[in-house]
């Protein structure tokens, strides 16, 4: 198997130092990394990525924005979302712009590598989507039985 590719975009150099050396710890090769979202962008028109991991919470360009201009204009990108916990509906958002999964901060390699495998074999989380679908009505709100009765 081929070294994968890796673009890391998050706005903070210590996350970015930090996922560089765990990515090349696990055979992965990091061409290139980007702070904000018209960075990423930029990013990988320019180096082509197997697979990028994407921050969601950034200056100029949150991370589904950007997830949303790449697989626009690159119907084949990987994108592996990087969140904190309580960011779930924004992980939602992301699948729906095109990213392939999210992985949680703080990560550990296995996480991160099992995200980037799944990503770049192109196993959409289907099943985040469906069950939030599920969960929703049509118009998107929240059904009824969904909300916990008061005590």
């Amino acid at each position: 198997m081929d070294i994968l590719k890796i673009l890391v975009v998050d706005d903070s150099p210590i996350i970015t130092r930090k996922l560089t050396m765990m990515l090349e710890l696990l055979g992965y090769k990091v061409v290139k990394t980007a702070a904000t979202g018209r960075e990423a962008i930029a990013a990988y028109r320019a180096c082509r990525p197997d697979v990028v991991t994407m921050d969601i919470t950034m200056p100029d360009m949150d991370g589904i924005e950007a997830t949303r201009a790449i697989t626009h204009e690159f119907s084949d990108a990987k994108i592996v979302m990087v969140t904190s916990h309580g960011q779930e509906k924004m992980v939602f958002e992301a699948l729906k712009a095109g990213a392939k999964g999210y992985v949680l901060k703080p990560f550990d390699g296995q996480k991160v590598h099992e995200a980037i495998q799944k990503a770049y074999k192109r196993e959409v989380l289907q099943a985040k989507l469906h069950s939030e679908n599920t969960l929703r009505g049509s118009d998107g709100a929240a059904k009824e039985s969904d909300s916990t009765p008061a005590e």
